[in-house]
């Protein structure tokens, strides 16, 4: 039915009878439901085009003294780039910077002030984006009739495939450039975007070879303006058949793993020239059963014969096979089959590249095998013959293991209670506190750390009090002197302590978590994976270090998107911190990433059931009005929201808010995001008014603790 509106909405009005009389056959109630959906189009539409009509105006040049172009601010437009059903794309100039920019004035966002504000919301959330593959939104605005528009980085390029096409590209090379597609989808995945419109005309490959992703989110902006069924319509009219998963077809719920089946669509047609269903000359129900029941063809089919990459034809069998592997798993009907991740899709192509098995093949014993042979030949020999003496080691190393377990493990649990307590001081420092609150802080910390200079005769107390005073600044966002601090900890407790001790591992984690908040994700992961080793050959099994590191590489994992195998450290970490002895703390904190890596793999059921635990563990360490227990109540709402069961999550969200007013008061930041949090699930309910009061509040809140013209306010 949804198809069937798409194409009769594209027709002009007098061939929409026919066409549906032709696409319906005898079913008279399908066809009644599609014209009442046309006609609430027609209906919701005619606003809109009395809205543009300014703009069209203008476009057509009607009036001989109106300027030949709208008018965006400070942006003077060179020429039109573009038309489509969404709206016109603009090449522009800012005129203080001098600098090229692409302006795209949107035709179906405009509707109502509920629905502008929602957008507001989303732009400034799109604004957060910052990857070098992906094209930035710079600003946005309204003309003045209230027509909503986007400025973003002005790509040169051409589109994915037909760069590999036009430059007879080899394997190797596509699939350098699609895992640097990868990357940026992954990152976005990381702040909670979906594309939802991957397609290679959204991918420009740059003259110097670069990647850039266009039009990142915008597709969702537009589709939870309202959630009304013409929402549902407008986005699909903005989704690419030929790309869209199944589930997207059929109204179901999108998420990470429909964006990792348009990647698997783009890879196939890379590889074979061909898309990989024919959907030309099919009505729309019959392209629907084509893309949701039908399954593709394999790319080694097409691509060995009819492909157009430099060394398709002469490929082995065997790699041709894996290829295969890649693109049906990533576009795989069911959604639980496909990859878990975009960053699991990355490693696949990475064991490809280095001729390595993929995590995607069924683990045969002789696949794997065949593997290791045609990459190792030499080196099967010799592994062989050492096998042996490594299990005699193996033996050895756990006898003596087992006599190094009587570590002070009393002295070193005061210890931590004793840091424990003084980072809670600091705790009202973080995001949630305003700019005054952080100042005193900060001052305060700055004393510190002209104290602990002095302390050059204690180099041990010296470094733990860096670390401790950075990490306190990481929590304020100084993230500069929080560096150099942490970096100093790290330089000092290696003189002191040695390069494999404890102590070193300490701060090689939290310099780690460190760059993890920089956005430096390799980084971060080496430097915890360095104090993980340490700690496992120095530290005992049931040590609460031993614990928190591993939980730490969990979240450095669920940072940069690859949460299948974040999953894995953290389920360890829960293991650890489950010890009786261990600090509670830590464990319902462990649960809470563990609950987030669920929730971005599209598990709801897991994350919801992990949130309960930690919601219940947390009343009883805080009691009920606590920020943490908010926290929690608002993650519950988020998997209920996702999930499309607005009622509950409303529920959860009015929660949260009592406590943040309760706790904070209601002048306060971390006040002005539970409104907006609960502004957003209003307006999914269509209940626009009171979300609109919500959203006000919370916009005010802002403007009184930061000032109109702080980034928070002004997105």
């Amino acid at each position: 039915m949804q198809w069937l509106f798409h194409h009769a909405a594209d027709l002009p009005h007098g061939e929409q009878q026919t066409f549906l009389q032709s696409a319906c056959g005898t079913d008279s109630e399908l066809m009644a439901d599609v014209r009442a959906m046309l006609a609430e189009d027609v209906k919701s539409s005619s606003v809109l085009e009395r809205g543009l009509a300014t703009v069209a105006s203008q476009l057509l040049g009607e009036a001989t003294d109106s300027p030949a172009f709208p008018e965006f601010g400070p942006y003077r437009v060179i020429r039109v780039l573009g038309e489509g059903g969404m709206g016109v794309v603009y090449l522009a100039e800012r005129n203080d910077l001098h600098s090229l920019v692409a302006i795209k004035v949107l035709r179906d966002a405009w509707l109502s002030p509920a629905r502008r504000e929602r957008f507001a919301s989303e732009q400034r959330m799109l604004a957060q984006l910052n990857h070098p593959s992906i094209a930035r939104l710079y600003d946005a605005d309204a003309l003045t009739d209230g027509t909503p528009w986007f400025v973003m980085e002005y790509v040169e390029g051409i589109p994915l495939t037909d760069y590999c096409s036009r430059n007879h590209c080899s394997i190797a090379r596509c699939l350098q450039l699609f895992r640097a597609v990868c990357e940026a989808v992954q990152y976005a995945h990381g702040q909670a975007l979906i594309h939802r419109d991957l397609k290679p005309s959204n991918i420009l490959i740059k003259s110097d070879g670069s990647v850039r992703l266009l039009d990142f989110g915008i597709a969702k902006q537009l589709e939870t303006l309202d959630a009304s069924v013409n929402q549902t319509l407008t986005g699909l009219r903005l989704m690419t058949p030929a790309y869209a998963a199944p589930e997207q077809i059929r109204g179901d719920r999108v998420g990470i793993h429909t964006d990792v089946y348009s990647l698997g669509a783009i890879l196939f047609e890379l590889l074979s020239g061909q898309l990989p269903f024919d959907l030309s000359n099919l009505t729309p129900a019959e392209a629907a059963t084509v893309i949701t029941e039908h399954e593709p063809g394999k790319p080694s089919s097409i691509g060995k014969s009819k492909g157009k990459l430099a060394d398709a034809a002469s490929l082995g069998k065997s790699a041709w096979s894996d290829l295969d592997v890649l693109c049906l798993t990533a576009m795989h009907k069911d959604r639980e089959r496909r990859y878990r991740s975009v960053e699991a899709l990355m490693r696949d192509v990475d064991h490809y590249l280095e001729g390595e098995p993929l995590e995607a093949r069924p683990d045969s014993l002789p696949y794997k095998l065949g593997k290791f042979v045609r990459r190792n030949e030499r080196a099967v020999f010799v592994t062989a013959s050492v096998f042996v003496l490594v299990l005699a080691m193996a033996v050895f190393f756990t006898i003596r293991l087992a006599k190094a377990r009587n570590i002070a493990l009393a002295e070193a649990a005061r210890t931590e209670r004793i840091q424990k307590f003084m980072m809670n001081l600091f705790e009202g420092g973080d995001e949630a506190a305003g700019p005054s609150d952080s100042l005193r802080v900060v001052t305060l910390v700055d004393r510190g750390v002209q104290e602990a200079k002095t302390l050059n005769n204690d180099v041990k107390l010296q470094s733990e009090l860096y670390e401790n005073l950075g990490t306190i600044y990481q929590k304020l966002g100084k993230l500069d002197p929080a560096n150099s601090l942490l970096a100093s900890a790290l330089e000092e407790r290696k003189s002191a302590f040695g390069t494999d001790s404890p102590e070193a591992a300490e701060s090689l984690v939290a310099l780690g978590l460190l760059r993890d908040a920089q956005g430096q994700f390799e980084d971060a992961e080496r430097l915890v994976r360095q104090g993980l080793d340490i700690d496992k050959h120095r530290l005992s099994p049931d040590h609460p270090a031993l614990a928190r590191t591993t939980a730490a590489l969990g979240k450095v994992l669920e940072d940069r998107g690859a949460y299948a195998p974040a999953i894995l450290v953290l389920e360890e970490a829960v293991r650890l911190q489950s010890r009786p002895g261990m600090p509670t703390t830590d464990l319902a904190e462990t649960l809470t990433e563990l609950a987030n890596s669920h929730f971005y793999s599209g598990r709801y059921e897991e994350s919801e059931s992990l949130n309960q635990k930690v919601l219940a563990m947390d009343r009883q360490l805080y009691g009920e009005l606590h920020p943490h227990v908010a926290d929690d109540l608002i993650n519950l709402g988020a998997i209920q929201y996702d999930e499309g069961h607005y009622p509950e999550a409303e529920r959860f969200d009015r929660q949260a808010l009592d406590i943040t007013q309760a706790f904070f008061g209601n002048n306060h930041p971390a006040t002005a995001s539970a409104l907006t949090i609960l502004g957003r699930t209003l307006v999914a309910q269509g209940k626009t008014q009171e979300a609109a009061g919500m959203l006000r509040e919370a916009l005010g809140i802002e403007e009184q603790v930061y000032g109109k013209v702080h980034p928070k306010v002004a997105g």
